[in-house]
């Protein structure tokens, strides 16, 4: 479908809305070296994949605690209040801003006529409250989260989810994702795709290709909204 029949944009939030690089300092503050950050996030979404895959669930908030438990349970002569330190990183999800592009291409799709939504593997809350310190959240018609479909994405049933609340055939819909993996799992639900690169230079070849590839938010939506009548 060309772009200019696309009607419904389905933002993930996490890394592609949300610059996730201030949560290292709330490691450094409980004693964890803030390069571990990465490998924590990475294993946070590994976890809530695999209880989907394996027919479980668990909402990210209890997978995340989980994986600070496990960082702290790894580093030697490590002491302390556990679940302190816990609450003090979950704490950072909600002092997170969004990415320096994110704004002047949000606003950009909203102005031509797109409708915005956003399905996260996160929570509604989180969402609201990012998009709202940005100033952007009345750009947005609506924010879902995992916990309707119960199921993380890449399931299909998440996808599924977002396009039929927003009221429109899979193939209207648009997934704006970082992550090759949710491009992929979104176009095996029948959604376009829209890579955001950020820094990266190579997609997976084992996964879906995207319908569309961008270095930033600001550059996808001058490339969707070209044309657009």
């Amino acid at each position: 479908m060309p772009a200019d029949q696309h009607q419904v944009i389905v933002f993930d939030v996490n890394e592609t809305l949300s610059d996730l690089d201030s949560l290292r300092s709330r490691f450094e503050d409980i004693g964890v070296p803030g390069y571990l950050m990465p490998g924590w996030f990475a294993g946070v979404l590994r976890d809530g994949f695999a209880l989907t895959a394996a027919g479980g669930y668990a909402d990210f908030a209890a997978v995340a605690r989980d994986g600070v438990r496990t960082v702290l349970s790894g580093l030697e002569g490590w002491s302390g209040d556990e679940e302190g330190a816990v609450q003090h990183v979950l704490d950072g999800f909600t002092q997170l801003d969004v990415h320096p592009d994110v704004p002047d291409g949000v606003r950009k799709l909203s102005d031509a006529g797109y409708r915005l939504t956003a399905m996260t593997n996160g929570s509604v809350d989180l969402a609201e409250r990012l998009l709202g310190k940005a100033g952007l959240l009345h750009r947005f018609e609506a924010l879902w989260d995992v916990r309707g479909p119960r199921c993380w994405k890449p399931a299909p049933a998440a996808y599924h989810h977002a396009v039929e609340r927003a009221r429109v055939q899979p193939d209207q819909a648009v997934l704006v994702a970082v992550h090759p993996w949710d491009i992929d799992g979104a176009r095996r639900a029948g959604l376009a795709g829209a890579w955001l690169r950020r820094g990266a230079c190579v997609y997976p070849q084992t996964m879906t290709r995207p319908n569309y590839s961008a270095r930033d938010l600001r550059e996808l939506a001058d490339v969707l909204t070209a044309g657009r009548s």
